[in-house]
């Protein structure tokens, strides 16, 4: 699969958020845009962009034009990873594993970005790259649109109103947050999200959301394999994710979303 630049964006700034935490946790001298520009080989201006974006969603702060530090959503999100229903996650995905044979993943969102929580260990049998940490987008995932469930067509247009659309997923992505709309009526009706090829050439993803004991959405819960095998079984797979999901939102106890705005 081709990188796109999203993509692209999104791993740098990962690279740049990884960087600036792991010298906080080890104590080392905190850095501004140039020092951060050359420990990663990257050019300032590029960094100086990632880095303002970055603060913009809270995941790096910078105080007075002094260097950066860890944000305070990146102190929520890193909370999550701690929070019990997100440890019995693993055991809800090896059996989803052992019961459909498909690669299952347990993810949350963050503004326009998916985060990747948690995968099964049979994830490197297709789309090696996906590792817990990835970021992808949350308009042409099936995660991503399982996290937008509850999104009306006027919060998908105000959430998704500055997205860069283009040259972003796979042949069936979508263009426009009203494509994405459209998508997500098509799929309410049978109760799961069914992802083909939106991020991924040959990739079939299906998904349904999370929701703790007030009903809000925490996180995703989906299955990933070819055509042959998601599309004709969904069906029958998705009422086993939606009791995996049941089981883990009710182990979630407290309100609460681990979701953006």
């Amino acid at each position: 699969m081709d990188v796109s630049p999203e993509a692209s964006s999104l791993a740098q700034g990962l690279r740049l958020v990884r960087l600036v935490t792991d010298r906080e946790k080890q104590g080392r001298q905190l850095l501004g845009v140039s020092q951060l520009a050359a420990e990663l080989d990257m050019e300032q201006s590029r960094v100086s962009r990632l880095a303002q974006e970055l603060c913009d969603l809270g995941l790096l702060e910078r105080l007075e034009r002094g260097p950066f530090r860890a944000g305070p959503r990146f102190f929520s999100l890193a909370a999550s990873l701690n929070v019990g229903w997100v440890h019995d996650s693993r055991a809800e995905l090896e059996e989803l594993v052992s019961s459909l044979g498909l690669r299952s993943r347990l993810s949350v969102r963050e503004s326009v970005r998916v985060l990747l929580l948690r995968s099964s260990t049979n994830n490197s049998v297709l789309g090696g790259f996906a590792k817990p940490g990835m970021v992808t987008p949350v308009w042409c995932t099936g995660s991503g649109r399982a996290l937008l469930w509850d999104h009306s067509r006027n919060e998908l247009e105000a959430l998704l109103k500055d997205v860069n659309f283009i040259g972003v997923g796979g042949p069936a992505a979508a263009h426009s947050h009203a494509e994405v709309d459209a998508l997500m009526e098509r799929d309410r009706p049978q109760s799961f999200v069914l992802a083909a090829e939106e991020f991924e050439h040959g990739v079939w993803e299906l998904a349904v959301p999370v929701r703790d004991y007030s009903g809000g959405i925490i996180a995703a819960l989906s299955v990933l394999g070819t055509r042959s095998d998601v599309e004709r079984a969904a069906p029958e797979l998705a009422p086993l994710l939606h009791s995996a999901a049941h089981r883990l939102g009710s182990a979630s106890g407290t309100a609460g979303s681990a979701s953006g705005p």
